[in-house]
């Protein structure tokens, strides 16, 4: 099963990414200072991105300096929240988010939706990987639907994001595709990065499905080994990690990630921050965090990010239908 999101997500990519090289390249400095608002815990993908991302904006002299703030809860309903009822406090923040911001709102985990937000860009995917402690027996996806099979209920699958979230809906997806139920995968909810992580490494769930920048940081580590990623192809940020495909699983998936701000913002604000981000492309800085991090250039702004919003929202509902999901 191909999940189509990738292709569709790739594609978009190439043709907003030719738009955003030809912006006018003036390095001087656009912003003073944003302020990241980061839906989940540190460690998390969603916090990666925020903290590259901002890296490569002060690096690059595009703004002055950046700041974070990590607000769990939710399942990312408090951030978003807390955003639209302290809007007109908030010009100065930037609210990361991703596919689940589409996943949650589709099986109401929180009553908002990218609509009630000012949509300023969307700027990277991140693949998707399982990884299994690097103690474990299990080597490869082959290694681990023989566990599944022996054992369904002792073969648990954790993952930083709720129950029918992205990190689900990847192991579903994974599974399916692989000849098994989804529905009988044993999933494990946890608040992002470090808790998911001591999970694997006590043995209370045999593998973690993660983003693939993230998996990375782990395997550099030595923490985990990478049993799987839903690449097309081996990503040169870890070549050693098998692709699903590879190895028989014919799935692919690519989890965009962007930016948000308050509803209400000033257009000559949203203006500026769409600006930066569009210039922060062709820097050396952020292509150093880009490749670090095994990330694939998503780029687009305004209209453009609705429509491909409002894409998702199609594609994944159709997909959780499927899955069962909804």
């Amino acid at each position: 099963m191909t999940f189509v999101l990738g292709r569709r997500a790739l594609l978009a990519a190439a043709a907003a990414f030719a738009m955003a090289g030809s912006a006018s390249a003036g390095g001087h400095q656009v912003l003073d200072s944003i302020h990241f608002l980061i839906p989940g815990g540190a460690g998390g993908g969603w916090d990666g991105t925020a903290r590259g991302t901002g890296e490569a904006l002060t690096g690059a002299g595009l703004v002055g300096n950046a700041s974070y703030e990590n607000m769990s809860g939710g399942g990312g309903g408090k951030a978003i929240g807390y955003l639209i009822e302290n809007a007109d406090s908030n010009h100065g923040t930037l609210m990361v988010n991703s596919t689940p911001i589409v996943i949650r709102s589709l099986t109401g985990v929180f009553p908002h939706n990218f609509r009630d937000l000012t949509l300023v860009s969307g700027t990277i995917g991140d693949y998707a990987a399982l990884v299994v402690n690097k103690d474990s027996p299990i080597n490869s996806m082959a290694d681990l639907l023989a566990a599944y099979d022996a054992d369904a209920s002792a073969t648990a699958i954790g993952g930083g994001s709720v129950p029918g979230g992205m990190d689900h809906l990847v192991a579903a997806m994974v599974m399916e595709a692989a000849g098994k139920d989804a529905l009988n995968v044993k999933y494990i909810p946890y608040d992002a990065g470090g808790k998911a992580m001591a999970a694997l490494l006590s043995g209370e769930i045999k593998a973690l499905s993660t983003g693939f920048s993230e998996a990375v940081a782990l395997a550099d580590a030595g923490e985990v080994k990478i049993i799987g990623v839903t690449a097309d192809e081996r990503v040169d940020a870890y070549g050693d990690a098998p692709t699903m495909k590879e190895q028989g699983i014919d799935t692919t998936f690519v989890n965009w990630r962007g930016f948000f701000a308050a509803p209400g913002l000033p257009e000559d604000k949203l203006t500026m921050y769409q600006d930066a981000i569009e210039k922060m492309y062709a820097t050396p800085e952020w292509e150093a965090v880009r490749a670090r991090n095994g990330w694939v250039n998503i780029h687009n702004s305004g209209d453009d990010f609705k429509a491909f919003l409002e894409g998702q929202e199609k594609v994944i509902g159709d997909l959780m239908k499927k899955l069962g999901f909804l």
